[in-house]
């Protein structure tokens, strides 16, 4: 009689156990759970607006109804501007949060890592920034594609304005990592082919973030250069322009500059932004297609400020990862694999589309010239560079790229 009653007053708190199990995974399924790896202290400048943008995109979405009936949820670790800790951090991201896919990543040494990861633990990874193209090419694998435009790309777009300054002598100046490495190797190996009398005269690669701006604006000025291209960016960059100025450098000099006419580097220059030089970047306020402006429209009405390139990283970022899930009806990777592979996606820029290639988006960038107005840089004369047109053909991605 003792065991049956005692069975009696047990079994309610089984069954509300059970419940209250059921509940709980029930609420845990209406969520997606994106999370995301990146080095927002170290670069502030392109990552506070990555991550509005990001964060517009989240709010869209789920405005709308959210995906298959789930809500969703971003998650954000900083990787400190360490591989180790972003390996740590997307680790955690899988074993405590429980995420469904892992995004972000800025720097493309940081980027690689997590491409391995990916591998690794056979998870969904969306590159959002990083611009090696060891993450679509050389080291490549199923678990990994990328959204940005690469080094190879970008450098490929500035390729018609940099022959045509009909320059012999050059002058290379990057920040000795993989971004800066990539697309030193793919400016002379791009240039070489299209004028193969080129000479390159020399090559400054200081440490990320701590470039002694004097030493190698007095060096690039020792070899007597034509012309100049320039990968640095930030707060290197900042330096570079200044001492550049100063020592008279730039005068009379043809410079190919990556990524200076994006707002995140080229508005911190103020009065000191260089005239003339040809640029990848984004002129926000000059892009009048129906997407953008759509973009742009919600962007300032949510943060009172204009965007800047990070935001339609981000917020692309979020979009492509929700179209691809819709595509898969799942969160299965496997299945979102397969819908990621030629899958096509609206952003702020038009309608891309993810390689089943080599996992490349077909996202392009600006191509223009800087132009110093009333004390504040702008890119004028700026144009769409449609990136499906500077992509190696599926037959070229087979020689670089591993088997999945």
């Amino acid at each position: 009689m003792f065991k049956l009653n005692a069975l009696a007053r047990i079994r309610p708190l089984i069954v509300g156990a059970a419940g209250l199990l059921v509940a709980v995974g029930a609420q845990a399924q209406s969520v997606l759970k994106i999370g995301e790896v990146n080095s927002y202290k170290a670069q502030p400048a392109f990552l506070e607006p990555y991550k509005k943008g990001m964060q517009l995109a989240v709010d869209e979405v789920n405005a709308a109804g959210g995906v298959m009936g789930r809500k969703v949820e971003l998650i954000t670790r900083d990787d400190n501007a360490n591989p180790g800790d972003a390996v740590r951090a997307a680790e955690e991201l899988l074993s405590r949060e429980r995420v469904d896919v892992l995004t972000g990543s800025f720097l493309s040494h940081i980027g690689l890592a997590l491409t391995d990861f990916a591998k690794q633990k056979k998870v969904f990874f969306l590159a959002g920034e990083p611009l090696t193209d060891k993450i679509v090419w050389d080291n490549g694998n199923r678990y990994t594609f990328r959204l940005r435009t690469s080094t190879y790309m970008q450098v490929a777009m500035l390729m018609p304005d940099v022959t045509a300054m009909k320059k012999k002598r050059w002058a290379i100046v990057y920040p000795n990592y993989e971004y800066g490495q990539s697309a030193a190797a793919s400016f002379k190996k791009l240039l070489k082919a299209a004028q193969p009398d080129v000479e390159f005269v020399a090559e400054q690669a200081p440490p990320l973030g701590k470039v002694d701006a004097g030493s190698v604006v007095q060096a690039l000025a020792d070899a007597k250069p034509d012309a100049i291209f320039n990968v640095l960016f930030g707060a290197d960059l900042a330096k570079f322009v200044r001492e550049g100025n100063t020592r008279g450098l730039f005068k009379g000099m043809e410079v190919a500059s990556l990524l200076t006419g994006e707002p995140e580097y080229l508005d911190p220059l103020k009065d000191e932004a260089p005239d003339g030089w040809v640029v990848t970047g984004y002129p926000w306020y000059a892009i009048k297609t129906p997407e953008h402006e759509a973009f742009r429209s919600a962007y300032e009405a949510k943060f009172k400020e204009y965007p800047r390139l990070g935001s339609v990283v981000g917020y692309s970022s979020i979009k492509s990862i929700i179209e691809g899930v819709k595509k898969a009806g799942s969160t299965d990777t496997e299945k979102i694999i397969t819908a990621f592979r030629g899958l096509n996606v609206v952003t702020p820029f038009g309608p891309i589309v993810f390689r089943p290639e080599d996992h490349q988006s077909t996202m392009g960038a600006y191509v223009g010239r800087t132009k110093n107005e009333g004390g504040k840089g702008v890119m004028v004369n700026s144009r769409y560079m449609d990136g499906a047109k500077f992509l190696p053909s599926a037959d070229e991605v087979k020689k670089m790229r591993p088997a999945d």
